[in-house]
């Protein structure tokens, strides 16, 4: 029999009254009623009414503290007044004798079970984070999170897929973002990388033979915090499959993320196929390569039938249209406050709009520079003829459909159009091989170790920047889901795509060095993606924040403020990896 606990405090129901029993857990609330005073205890599994009526039990009760950890020993009596809120309610346990586990200070940080937890300051909340989790709301997350990685080892393993560990400690690599750099006692002056992703030892894993490979594994990259991204580390379902297409990859997502979403929400799922769009027709009609499905608005491009307007803000410039029924008429102020958020948020110049009445005429915004004719080709185009407000946005192009995609969500966000408890999916294919770096530089845009659609025919003769590849992302509610790539799995063609973006043979040999020696001994081609896990348990719990479904995050400067890291270490630590510190005051 266990020392401190026969039962848990979510376990007990009428069938028990008459037993004997004993409990453990968190005092979440003490109840003094005159003669009598009532606990609740609380653990992982629910809460059940203590009863204190002895004098003995008294004593001891005015020591005990919300928080502090017990042992009750008692019998399970039904209750005279019951609660039906909560699966104990019908019963409660008369206490004959109370441990104290573990005393807690009378004055907590916050309170702990408050359903305003995002009100608590997010420092208090990180501090404290031991306190943080053991509300039931965050606490649950953290379950779901690990039932979440339960089925999708479950799932993949079902599809053959094996699981196998690579390394922490790993090269640096061009992933995308900043390194984070571990120096080497042994080896002076030399580093190593925590692994961005486990890239190339993945690859290197179906050039040893292995047909399905995955891991939820642990990435590192030194980039600035978002809400939906943790700062420093993330988790994510990494999965390769050797003589495997791009079509393979789609089958293997369209198999596991809608089975796991739908095990784990009553909210609908969009099951495979999922939707494909190209990565140019994204950026047109949304904006975004994330584009969120369940915005019914669409940007059109109207450059065109500006081409010989004399309204100064539109001459040569890229035009994009966002036109939107009224449900009801919409105010000046709300205009005004969209072109405010589009100024200061988006850092668009303007944002031009007009009405479109019951009588398909234009009033207001720059109504009086849109010519009869223009008006019509935008009521062909756009599909509506009355009870509309139409924005326009104009700047060169990649800021058009930069600004364009943030008016369309926030239009969506202000008239509450996202389409309700849905997950929507879609894939995001044919991502540009190049981009150009903000120094004027060939850069690869997404992943280095993809393979160009066209092969190297591609490479030698087109231009860079109309060289697509085999490179695709899964995109969920506005959400980037997971990315992926068919691998470039030859030598010759992996040397040739790295000198496009300015790297020499040298440089792919001695960077690269594993992978370009292991490409000389019968590659197979391969293919795989790697599905965000914190992402993907946020979604699922529906949170706007990674903070609240990983257990020990950091703040928003990428602060552990529990453990107090990053922090100073000493000059013996130091002269261990032969590093010398040049910080300016």
């Amino acid at each position: 029999m266990n020392k401190y606990r026969t039962k848990t405090c979510g376990e007990l129901n009428i069938k028990n009254v008459g037993e004997k029993v004993k409990l453990a857990g968190w005092i979440g609330k003490i109840r003094d009623l005159g003669g009598m005073r009532f606990i609740d205890l609380r653990d992982e599994f629910g809460i059940t009414q203590i009863v204190m009526q002895n004098t003995e039990q008294e004593k001891i009760s005015k020591s005990l503290t919300t928080e502090a950890c017990i042992c009750v020993d008692g019998e399970v009596v039904e209750r005279t007044s019951k609660n039906n809120n909560i699966p104990t309610g019908e019963i409660e346990v008369v206490a004959s004798n109370i441990q104290i586990l573990g005393k807690c200070k009378n004055i907590l940080p916050f309170e702990i079970n408050s359903k305003e937890q995002n009100n608590i300051r997010e420092d208090l909340r990180l501090e404290y984070r031991f306190l943080d989790l053991r509300n039931e709301h965050i606490h649950k997350n953290i379950l779901l999170r690990s039932n979440i990685m339960k089925a999708l080892r479950n799932k993949m393993d079902e599809l053959g897929f094996y699981e196998i560990q690579t390394p922490i400690l790993a090269n640096s690599s061009p992933e995308g973002a900043r390194d984070f750099l571990v120096p080497s006692r042994l080896h002076p002056g030399e580093f190593y990388a925590l692994p961005q992703a486990p890239q190339q030892f993945k690859q290197l894993l179906m050039v040893a033979g292995f047909n399905k490979y995955y891991q939820i594994a642990p990435c590192f990259r030194d980039e600035d915090p978002r809400a939906d991204r943790a700062p420093g580390e993330f988790y994510q379902l990494d999965f390769e499959m050797s003589f495997a297409t791009q079509e393979d990859v789609f089958e293997v997502l369209e198999n596991v993320v809608p089975e796991v979403f739908s095990k784990f929400t009553n909210w609908k799922v969009d099951k495979g196929p999922f939707i494909r769009i190209p990565y140019k027709e994204a950026m047109e009609k949304y904006g975004t390569d994330k584009p969120d499905l369940r915005n019914p608005l669409i940007i059109q491009d109207v450059t065109n039938i500006f081409s010989n307007t004399e309204f100064n803000a539109f001459k040569g410039k890229t035009v994009k249209m966002i036109a939107v029924e009224m449900k009801e008429e919409l105010s000046r102020k709300f205009f005004d406050n969209m072109s405010e958020f589009a100024v200061n948020e988006l850092g668009a110049k303007g944002l031009a709009w007009v009405k479109l009445d019951n009588e398909s005429n234009l009033n207001g915004g720059i109504s009086k520079f849109i010519t009869q004719e223009q008006k019509e080709k935008i009521i062909e185009i756009s599909k509506i003829n009355k009870n509309s407000a139409i924005f326009f946005i104009a700047d060169e192009l990649e800021l058009a459909q930069k600004i364009a995609g943030g008016v369309r969500i926030e239009l969506a966000t202000r008239l509450d159009l996202l389409e309700k408890e849905v997950y929507r999916f879609c894939l995001i294919v044919d991502f540009p091989m190049y981009e150009l770096s903000d120094e004027g530089k060939i850069d690869f845009n997404h992943n280095p170790f993809s393979m160009p659609q066209g092969g190297k025919e591609a490479l030698d003769n087109m231009n860079p920047l109309d060289i697509l590849a085999y490179q695709y992302d899964l995109v969920c509610n506005g959400y980037e889901m997971a990315s992926g790539a068919v691998r470039n799995h030859d030598s010759d063609l992996m040397v040739k795509a790295f000198e496009i973006a300015g790297y020499t043979k040298e440089d792919v040999e001695e960077r690269f060095g594993a992978l370009f020696n292991a490409f000389q001994y019968g590659t197979p081609p391969h293919a795989g993606a790697a599905p965000g896990l914190d992402r993907m348990v946020m979604l699922i719990a529906n949170e706007d924040n990674l903070r609240e479904v990983i257990a020990f995050p950091k703040n928003k400067k990428a602060r552990d403020l529990l453990m107090r890291a990053p922090s100073v270490v000493t000059k013996e630590q130091l002269q261990d990896v032969h590093i010398k510190l040049d910080i300016k005051e």
